[in-house]
């Protein structure tokens, strides 16, 4: 099993004899974006990182000033479950017109046609504007 040592110094963390250590802008970021995470807490991921949580919180200051850059989060568009239904607020599209080439999103008495080359990932970006849960 892999000491938190050798964790540190393979994230590129540098560790002094004295224990102190020199943690470079990117791990630093990584660290910062997992406090970001649906139920992570800034306690839980410095203690993961054998941090005190108040240097984490300094590091998520300067990543709010903008003085350190996060990663990406993995945020892959997902696959949302279809419910088709017969709704009277959105206006019946005549048989003729319909397509099995198009995708329709319908949010309120709003009605989204696209085209189905629409890529997933601006169908989830769409999904999300219009404000339905994640």
């Amino acid at each position: 099993m892999e000491t938190m040592t050798e964790f540190l110094s393979s994230l590129g963390v540098v560790i002094y004899e004295d224990g102190r250590r020199r943690w470079p802008d990117e791990v630093k970021a990584r660290v910062v974006a997992e406090t970001l995470l649906p139920g992570a807490t800034v306690n839980s991921v410095a203690a993961k990182y054998e941090l005190r949580p108040n240097h984490l919180s300094e590091w998520r200051r300067l990543a709010r000033d903008g003085k350190l850059v996060l990663p990406a989060l993995d945020d892959e568009p997902s696959f949302a479950p279809l419910v088709l239904c017969a709704s009277e607020r959105v206006p019946a599209v005549p048989e003729d017109t319909m397509s099995a080439e198009r995708i329709e999103i319908v949010s309120g008495a709003v009605l989204l046609r696209l085209d189905a080359a629409t890529s997933a990932t601006r169908v989830a970006e769409i999904v999300r504007a219009l404000g339905a849960p994640a």
